[in-house]
């Protein structure tokens, strides 16, 4: 499976953003998807889950309310829209795939090669 992040760039705070990730060499329509993110010296962490079949998704407190991640399996495309920015969300962000439902990166055994997010205030 490779995957391909994009839609990463430069919003102010309280913008909106939506990335994708498309998924190629093997269909993914029966992976859990999910976005995590890393900011400048700190550890990789967890933003957002999806089901193989869309109907469970599960987010980080932090960005609960703001963030809705979403799924094409025709297109084996996963999205993540980010509305209401901030600072804080400035990150790489990355997108995994893996047939094992987790909200650990540890789990993800397919990852993108991330797209930089930067809320500047």
């Amino acid at each position: 499976v490779q995957l391909q992040a994009s839609g990463g760039g430069l919003v102010r705070a309280g913008g909106s953003l939506r990335l994708s990730c498309a998924a190629s060499g093997r269909t993914v329509n029966k992976y859990h998807l999910g976005w995590f993110r890393q900011a400048p010296g700190k550890e990789r962490e967890f933003v957002a889950v999806i089901g193989w079949d869309a109907k469970t998704t599960y987010y980080a407190d932090s960005v609960k309310g703001r963030f809705t991640i979403s799924r094409d399996n025709a297109k084996e495309t996963v999205y993540l829209q980010m509305n209401s920015l901030k600072p804080e969300d400035t990150a790489v962000y990355y997108c995994a795939a893996d047939p094992v439902p987790s909200l650990s990166y540890e789990t993800y055994n397919y990852w993108g090669q991330g797209t930089l997010v930067t809320v500047s205030s």
